[in-house]
């Protein structure tokens, strides 16, 4: 908590926390994973740069991923505050169950970027209307590049500004010199005032 006189923090999530009248039972999924029993029972506190969650397959990590970046607004299956599109809804219920203590006059822009569910959210992409001129969007045409090309591509063009930026398993889809690049281009957003988990 900040003294008085102390800057009130900016960055989009202080802490994730549970909502107290949350219904999810605690013998079962997804609040017995232990990570998310953590979560639940003591929240998860933020800082303004970037957050790793680092465990075991299995642990816990994209399905808290998933629960913060649809707490804040994303889709469960990937993209910015503004596309919406769902194929198959998979998520868990956490999304519901937890709420996110947000810095005051933060940004309200993010990204959740979907190592599993990203072809889908290239296809919602490329069906958007075209811009009032009839032209086709700016947008990068993802799906002609290689996938962590695209991947790459989507970081150059989604994360930008002060925003909240979710990535799960971006590191899937990189090479070696890729995952150099993914590091690069996470000091820019976090240089730039952004916020990555």
């Amino acid at each position: 908590m900040p003294l008085r006189g102390d800057p009130v923090p900016r960055h989009p999530v202080r802490r994730v926390e549970a909502d107290p009248g949350h219904p999810l039972p605690p013998d079962r999924y997804p609040a017995s994973i232990p990570a998310v029993t953590q979560v639940l029972s003591s929240g998860l506190d933020l800082g303004p740069g970037v957050t790793f969650l680092v465990g075991e397959n299995g642990s816990g990590k994209s399905t808290l991923v998933e629960a913060v970046a649809a707490a804040f607004g994303l889709s469960p299956e990937g993209g910015s505050t503004h596309s919406m599109h769902s194929t198959r809804p998979t998520e868990s219920a956490l999304g519901d169950a937890v709420r996110l203590v947000r810095g005051a006059g933060s940004s309200r822009w993010g990204f959740f970027l979907r190592a599993e569910t990203m072809h889908g959210w290239y296809s919602y992409v490329e069906s958007l209307p075209r811009d009032p001129s009839g032209r086709p969007s700016s947008d990068p045409h993802f799906h002609d590049m290689s996938h962590g090309e695209s991947f790459l591509a989507v970081l150059d063009s989604r994360f930008s500004g002060r925003g909240f930026f979710c990535l799960d398993e971006p590191e899937a889809a990189l090479s070696f010199s890729s995952t150099l690049g993914l590091v690069a281009a996470l000091q820019r957003v976090v240089g730039r005032g952004g916020q990555v988990l």
